[in-house]
């Protein structure tokens, strides 16, 4: 399959090639009364010159040869033969398709090295990633299996010894570091949904009010020293929209302010709908990013240094969004904290009449 398409690649460069010499001959030829036929040469040579930056060698070298030959036959005078009076004419001509051909073999000479040197560079930057996220995973994952390897083994062991308390303990330990590593998995999954281009959504009818509140159900501990503000405009109509999706994007920005914000801090979400667009507005009252972190917020590893963690969580956000065509904002809360607004355009079924509004302390 591969083969079949560089082998129709490269045809039709060949095709293109040898099109744009004729045309830009035609029009020389219908205008040469006006700019006499050694101007041609120049109009030519740019033509492959063109060529040259675009297409592979052997179709650049095609170009040259036919473009020396239209110009010697057509305008170089006597016309319609390849037969030269002049020896000026002869010495411009050989002169003409020897620039023609070193222009076209050098430029394309030097695309090819360009490409090398893109290649590398990205191959080196890609090494880098893999290497920072490696280093991350190693991190991420020692954590939590140490925990359950531990209190497994604490249990194992000394199952007799132990108090009812004290199972219970090292039971929640397993099931937060197992929380924790699903959580990691599912970050990973989804990266690379993401970037090889597989992630498809699946449109349906969502409930808002249960699009927000099943992401908060499953951070209850993590947010469990927060207060929890929930408003939704008043007839929020159902919306077409990947639930899954979306309530992983609500997620990760939750899971974000329970680990940044501090103690007893208040964490918003507004939802309204307008215009045939659902806009939900995260925000807390924490200490925000600087500006560096804020232009960065949405790129790749930029939080395992602090966090520990794998810093896909804000990335894979961005992407769930652009996947429905959406957008999110991030900037800095006023007068303290950060807002995320995501942005969504959804279909709308109006069922309710019912105004949400609830704080909750967890």
């Amino acid at each position: 399959m591969k083969t079949q398409y560089f082998k129709q690649k490269i045809l039709n460069q060949y095709l293109i090639s040898v099109l744009s010499v004729v045309i830009m001959a035609s029009l020389c030829y219908l205008s040469m009364e006006f700019i006499g036929y050694r101007s041609v040469a120049l109009l030519l040579l740019a033509t492959v010159s063109v060529l040259a930056i675009l297409f592979s060698v052997f179709p650049v070298l095609l170009a040259a040869t036919l473009s020396a030959l239209i110009w010697d036959y057509f305008f170089i005078p006597p016309h319609f033969t390849l037969h030269i009076d002049s020896s000026e004419d002869v010495l411009m001509l050989l002169m003409y398709f020897v620039i023609a051909l070193i222009n076209g073999v050098l430029t394309s000479k030097f695309r090819q090295l360009e490409k090398l040197e893109f290649q590398k560079e990205e191959r080196q930057n890609t090494i880098k990633l893999y290497k920072t996220l490696f280093d991350s995973i190693s991190h991420e994952l020692r954590t939590p299996i140490s925990a359950i390897v531990g209190a497994s083994d604490n249990l194992i062991q000394n199952n007799h010894k132990l108090t009812d308390d004290n199972k219970n303990n090292l039971f929640n330990e397993i099931s937060i570091a197992a929380f924790r590593l699903n959580r990691l998995i599912d970050n990973l999954l989804n990266m690379q949904r993401l970037e090889s281009g597989l992630l498809k959504i699946k449109l349906d009818w969502c409930d808002i009010n249960e699009l927000i509140n099943s992401p908060i159900n499953r951070l209850n501990e993590e947010l469990s020293n927060h207060t929890i503000r929930i408003q939704i405009q008043q007839d929020f109509p159902l919306v077409k929209l990947d639930f899954g999706l979306i309530e992983q994007a609500l997620f990760n920005i939750l899971h974000n302010a329970s680990l940044y914000t501090p103690i007893k801090s208040t964490i918003s979400i507004d939802c309204t709908f307008a215009n045939e667009q659902t806009c939900i507005v995260i925000s807390d009252n924490g200490n925000g990013f600087t500006n560096t972190k804020l232009t960065n917020v949405f790129t790749k590893f930029q939080n395992t240094k602090k966090s520990g963690g794998t810093g896909l969580g804000l990335s894979i956000v961005k992407g769930f969004v652009e996947a429905h065509n959406g957008k999110i904002i991030v900037e800095n809360n006023i007068p303290s904290g950060i807002k995320f607004t995501i942005l969504l355009p959804t279909e709308s079924y109006k069922i309710t009449d019912n105004k949400y509004f609830s704080e909750i302390s967890l």
